[in-house]
């Protein structure tokens, strides 16, 4: 039987690959793209490129972490979806006021998530799709079902339509100010250290006596904390609070993580790479946008479902197998 510290590092290898895959795939993809598009190489291209994927690269960077610890958040689209309709009710105020208060009701649905499954121990997948029930319902109970416009009259709507130094988009500078302070997190702090063994084992880090129920707690904090973030780009970015918006994009978080060679047994992860796989898929529907455009193919937007679906089943075969090589090894 091989040692621990020998199948750790296989899986540490199978990872890095899968990683490193996902980066040689983006650039790939923009290079194809470079190549084949005359516009898409243009400031208007990237910035929108950008600033749309902002809402989903923070939700995947929340989603990593807690699918390291071995846990599931399928709440975040409709926490997405709930907190763009509080912010659009405080949008008045500026976003002084809009934009912690949408990531603080993104942070309760976190803790509501943190309450189910540490103290009430919850599987996190039972605790997470009932609060994606309730927080779908209560955006439709406090909107009446229906957009709710933001006040144009205030700064609120200069967060998802307006660039920092009039070349970033601003979504995308604040989500790469939140990627630096998540990585110093994940690889610089016990805390980070922690997350990744409790994926690794939770019985073995409590035995260990790291303080499992404060990371899991942080985790799902912070995944709803990034669901609230997207929400607030959702509605600055659009000019209204979309009750009815969110539906799939927690596959598209878990996708994106995966694909970025995180594993879904936990224990292994990385921001970059979560980016990178967030990025990736994006390109792919920018891509797919482009030839559209061009007449090469006519596909709706409903395809951008089976894509990131086929990707996930690529990927999962892909860590599945190395896991039962694992397994045959040991």
């Amino acid at each position: 039987m091989l040692d621990t510290d020998a199948l750790d590092l296989r899986k540490y290898l199978a990872g890095n690959t899968q990683t490193t895959a996902v980066w040689l795939a983006l650039i790939l993809l923009i290079l194809f793209g470079l190549l084949r598009y005359d516009n898409f190489g243009g400031a208007y291209n990237i910035a929108s490129f950008l600033n749309y994927n902002a809402m989903f690269i923070v939700i995947s960077l929340g989603m990593c972490f807690v699918i390291m610890t071995g846990g599931i958040d399928l709440s975040v689209g409709s926490v997405a979806a709930f907190t763009s309709v509080v912010a659009a009710y405080l949008s008045p105020y500026g976003l002084d006021v809009a934009a912690p208060g949408a990531i603080l009701a993104g942070a309760a649905f976190g803790a509501v998530n943190a309450l189910f499954i540490i103290a009430m121990r919850i599987p996190p997948f039972i605790a997470t799709l009932a609060t994606m029930l309730g927080a779908k319902g209560g955006a439709l109970v406090i909107s009446g079902a229906e957009t709710i416009g933001v006040d144009w009259g205030s700064n609120f709507t200069k967060l998802g339509m307006e660039k920092a130094f009039g070349t970033i988009p601003w979504a995308i500078l604040i989500v790469a100010i939140v990627a630096v302070l998540l990585w110093i997190v994940l690889e610089k702090t016990s805390l980070g250290r922690t997350v990744l063994a409790i994926g690794g084992g939770e019985d073995a880090s409590i035995l260990m006596g790291l303080k499992v129920n404060r990371a899991k707690a942080f985790v799902y904090i912070l995944s709803g904390a990034c669901a609230g973030m997207a929400g607030l780009f959702l509605a600055s970015g659009f000019g209204a609070g979309q009750p009815l918006e969110g539906i799939g994009w927690e596959l598209s978080a878990i996708a994106s993580v995966v694909v970025g060679g995180t594993l879904l047994t936990g224990g292994l992860g990385s921001v970059p790479a979560t980016i990178a796989g967030a990025l990736l898929l994006g390109l792919v529907f920018n891509i797919l946008n482009f030839e559209n455009g061009r007449g090469t193919i006519s596909l709706s937007a409903y395809w951008q479902m089976v894509i990131r679906g086929g990707f996930l089943f690529v990927v999962i075969l892909f860590q599945t197998r190395v896991s039962s090589q694992d397994q045959k090894v040991s």
